[in-house]
């Protein structure tokens, strides 16, 4: 006797459903950089979403391209358009090299800017033509304007720090030991501008790179080939191993964030030019040798003139103590002399205390002694003639200034009369 299986509604529902839940797609499945980008962007929503959920899935905040065209214009040279569109390190590179060595890539960006502001903006014109990138080359292709931008960029950095390093003994240690981290400028400067935009690699290739070449220079005698076979060598190496895709936008940081990194990056490179002029730097004299800056700074400070001036500053400061800073820039302004009162007094050869009647009478007796046409010696007559100058012109300012001064003396006198 066999048993006979049923089968529940629920369970035919189910199975219905089921079914119904696989039905085959035309769709063609994502290709691989597709499947790769998607993951990426997927990986980038979830930290997202596990830092500020209600910003998962929103889009950073929208670059005007006017605004970067504007920037470009009047601070290029210096990054700000770069700095507008999250680029720091381009930013930083252009700061460096005053916009690409002398503004050379400052105008070559003219026609870039809107891909880049495409590219702030995450636009989909943009991420069609990147995912397009990344289906037809699986790594970067070759640049040439990138490869020659690492190769310059580094030369300039190993340059720079191999001019910082002082030639003389300071402080009793010989630090020539410190070109040994030559290469490691070389290759910092080939990683910097090889992280540039939706490209990225790792540093320690192109640095092992940078040392492996450098022992070079003991066969180079030149430094300049030598540092340019370092560069050259650190930079194939980034552009045939380290080169990657950047398949999603660089991290944001707060703008403190970026404006420490990007203000002590800054303040390093400069630290590096003040010790070139400091140690190595040299002015001429007057005879024509060669003065250390370092020992020109250290003579200027102990000269006469600047003692002079300090004391000057410290007996001002004093001043500024007792009697306020209101009464010390007045006095500072009269010093000046700005409205020509105490050279005219000096012109005329009167007191500061003349009365305009003894102003007068001076200005008539110089007048009559200087006239060119009283002179009758031809090589005195010139000289004549700018002194007559002279004494028309000073006697002109205080004739206008003593005016001013009765003026308001006699307002001031009826405003007393009338509030009496």
């Amino acid at each position: 006797m066999g048993t006979k299986q049923t089968v529940s509604p629920k369970q035919v529902a189910g199975g219905n459903a089921k079914a119904r839940a696989k039905p085959k797609s035309d769709t063609p499945p994502p290709s691989p950089a597709e499947e790769s980008l998607i993951k990426s962007k997927a990986n980038g929503r979830e930290s997202k979403s596990r830092e500020s959920p209600a910003e998962a899935n929103t889009l950073p905040p929208q670059k005007s391209l006017v605004v970067a065209y504007i920037l470009w214009l009047f601070g290029g040279i210096f990054g700000l358009h770069h700095l507008y569109l999250h680029r720091d390190r381009h930013a930083f590179i252009w700061s460096c090299t005053l916009g690409g060595y002398m503004g050379i890539g400052w105008i070559g960006e003219l026609f870039l800017i809107p891909e880049y502001v495409r590219d702030a903006n995450e636009d989909p014109r943009f991420v069609k033509a990147f995912v397009a990138k990344l289906q037809a080359f699986q790594r970067p292709p070759y640049s040439s304007k990138r490869f020659v931008g690492q190769v310059m960029i580094g030369h300039l950095f190993g340059q720079l720090f191999a001019m910082a390093i002082p030639q003389t003994v300071v402080a009793g240690l010989d630090l020539s030991f410190l070109h040994w981290a030559i290469p490691l400028f070389v290759s910092l400067g080939i990683w910097l501008v090889g992280n540039i935009g939706r490209e990225q690699g790792v540093w320690w290739h192109c640095l092992l790179a940078a040392y492996l070449a450098y022992p070079a220079r003991f066969l180079i005698y030149d430094e300049t080939y030598s540092l340019l076979l370092t560069g050259l060598v650190s930079a194939l190496t980034f552009d045939g191993i380290s080169k990657q895709w950047r398949r999603t936008p660089p991290r944001r940081g707060r703008p403190v964030e970026r404006s420490l990194k990007l203000t002590g990056a800054i303040l390093i490179y400069c630290t590096f030019w003040g010790s070139f002029v400091y140690f190595n730097g040299t002015i001429s004299d007057e005879d024509g040798g060669e003065v250390p800056i370092h020992e020109a700074l250290h003579n200027f400070l102990a000269s006469a003139w600047w003692t002079d001036l300090k004391q000057a500053l410290h007996d001002t400061y004093n001043y500024a103590q007792h009697h306020g800073w209101y009464e010390t820039w007045k006095e500072v302004f009269e010093s000046m002399d700005v409205d020509g009162e105490r050279n005219s007094y000096k012109v005329l050869g009167v007191s500061a205390t003349a009365s305009q009647a003894e102003i007068t009478a001076a200005y008539r007796k110089l007048s009559k002694e200087y006239h060119p046409d009283k002179v009758k010696d031809e090589a005195l007559r010139a000289e004549a003639h700018q002194r007559f100058i002279e004494v028309q012109q000073a006697y002109s300012v205080l004739s206008k200034i003593k005016s001013n001064r009765r003026r308001k003396n006699k307002q001031f006198q009826d405003d007393d009369a009338i509030v009496l």
